[in-house]
């Protein structure tokens, strides 16, 4: 009798524990493998994206690997890391698209050979996404160009500073500013840079942007390093009381910004959310719970200014590192 109670409790803790591991996404010694292919690896943004990743990955025990290229230009590189992730094992991939269009085809290759994708930030052309995770772009290009209509008075002569235009959140925020400040009856769009996503090749085209038509009183910066250089092109020119300079993110160069004058809005985004809620969205996948995924899921974003700089929301969205989504 004594035997048999003793092997009715190894079974049931055999069986705990293979429901345990199962629940942690383990089972004996195997984890998840995801691989989260960023669109780089050099800005706060994705160092924020890369915190929210971790995070998930212990709370799931999922194996993670982060890569991303040097510069935000460079969608070959990233479809390298795709096509080297799945030579890896990848089970699923998180990924955020240089290249709406060039990048796809590597993403379809990754889900021919089984790999479950998620999208974060910006999406790409793939119908092979489960689900997109991050900002509503043309919502916040609207928040970014009503922070000046509500602050600027008169007319606006704007100028605008993007990245690729083969990226597509860049291009929806745009889309989303120049439709807000048409709809306004007061605003005229005077020019359009795109830049490399490099703070200093964008204070260089952002000074030449201003010289060349000193008649513009708003500018927009549509990512973190195009605000980081524009905040510079503005700060080095001295037009911070004639320029009103609304930004996208949390940087340290761009908050000084707005506590020095130069910087007026920042829009910033939750990029650690982002990298949580794709590794989470992954592991979910992964466990055979893809049916409890949206097929878009939009991730807080906020308007930042002097005048709630140090309110405890605009902390809490300046500083994410350690804030786990609710």
């Amino acid at each position: 009798m004594r035997r048999n109670r003793a092997a009715a409790m190894g079974a049931a803790l055999a069986l705990l524990c293979l429901l345990c591991a199962c629940g942690s996404g383990q089972v004996g010694s195997e984890r998840h493998k995801v691989a989260l292919v960023a669109k780089s690896t050099q800005t706060e943004f994705w160092l924020s994206v890369f915190a929210g990743a971790q995070a998930a990955a212990a709370e799931y025990n999922v194996e993670l690997t982060l890569a991303g290229p040097k510069t935000e230009e460079d969608y070959e590189t990233q479809n390298r890391m795709v096509a080297d992730a799945v030579e890896a094992g990848a089970q699923a991939l998180v990924f955020s698209a240089i290249d709406y269009e060039n990048n796809a085809a590597a993403i379809d290759a990754a889900a021919q050979a089984g790999v479950e994708i998620v999208a974060i930030d910006s999406s790409v052309d793939s119908d092979q996404v489960r689900t997109y995770i991050g900002t509503d772009n043309h919502a916040a290009g609207r928040m970014a160009a009503q922070a000046a209509l509500e602050q600027v008075d008169g007319p606006l002569y704007v100028g605008l500073v993007n990245y690729d235009e083969a990226t597509a959140n860049g291009q929806e925020r745009q889309r989303g500013a120049v439709e807000a400040f048409q709809e306004s009856g007061r605003a005229q769009v005077v020019a359009v840079v795109n830049t490399l996503v490099e703070a200093e090749r964008a204070r260089e085209d952002t000074a030449a942007l201003l010289r060349e038509h000193p008649e513009i009183n708003v500018l927009l910066a549509f990512n973190e390093p195009t605000s980081v250089g524009a905040a510079g092109a503005v700060e080095a020119l001295g037009l911070a009381d004639r320029v009103f300079l609304v930004g996208f993110d949390s940087n340290v160069a761009t908050i000084d910004g707005l506590q020095e004058g130069y910087v007026d809005a920042l829009v910033v985004q939750n990029p650690y959310a982002m990298g949580y809620l794709g590794v989470e969205s992954a592991y979910q996948l992964l466990a055979g719970r893809g049916s409890e995924l949206e097929p878009v899921v939009d991730t807080s974003t906020q308007i930042v200014n002097r005048n709630n700089l140090f309110s405890l929301d605009s902390q809490k969205a300046l500083f994410a590192f350690d804030q786990r989504p609710e």
